[in-house]
C-alpha cells in the first residue's frame, strides 16, 4: 500500500473518532492517534493530519456539497464511514489542487471499498463525481 493511501485510510480513522464523539476535540484525538500510531512514517502521519485538519476548517462547505448532491438522504442518515471517506475526498477536491482529481475520487472509492459495506463504493462514486465535475468546486479550490 502506497505512504498517501495509509495516510488516507489514518486520516479517515481519525476523522470516524471525532464524529463518533465529538465532545473530543480535534487536538486530543491528533494526540491520542500520535501515541496509538508511534510506529506510523512521520510522513505518513503528517499527510494525514493535515488532511484532517482541512477537512475541520472547511467541514461546513464540504458537508453542504455532499448534502446537495445526495439524493433523498441527509448527512445524519448516512453511514458514519461512508460520509467521512467523502468528506476526505471532497476536501482534496474542493480545496487541495496538488492532488489530482481522479486520484481522490480512486482512492475514496477503494477506501470506501475497505472500510464500507458493498454499497459504499458506488455511493462514494456518485456523489464525488458530482463535485468534481461542480464548477464552485474548482473556485473553493482557488480561495485556499
Amino acid at each position: 500500500m502506497g505512504l498517501r493511501r495509509e495516510s488516507r485510510e489514518l486520516a479517515l480513522q481519525i476523522l470516524y473518532a471525532l464524529d463518533a464523539n465529538p465532545s473530543v476535540g480535534i487536538r486530543e484525538t491528533l494526540q491520542t492517534f500520535r501515541e496509538e500510531q508511534a510506529d506510523v512514517l512521520s510522513r505518513v502521519r503528517e499527510f494525514a493530519e493535515d488532511l484532517v485538519q482541512g477537512v475541520q476548517e472547511h467541514q461546513t462547505v464540504i458537508d453542504e456539497a455532499i448534502k446537495a448532491r445526495s439524493k433523498n438522504w441527509t448527512l445524519v442518515r448516512m453511514p458514519r464511514v461512508d460520509l467521512n471517506v467523502m468528506r476526505l475526498a471532497a476536501f482534496e477536491l474542493m480545496f487541495r489542487q496538488d492532488i489530482p482529481k481522479k486520484v481522490s475520487i480512486n482512492e475514496a472509492i477503494e477506501i470506501a471499498r475497505k472500510f464500507g459495506d458493498k454499497e459504499s463504493p458506488a455511493f462514494v462514486n456518485g456523489i464525488l463525481d458530482e463535485i468534481e465535475s461542480c464548477p464552485k468546486t474548482e473556485e473553493a479550490g482557488e480561495e485556499q
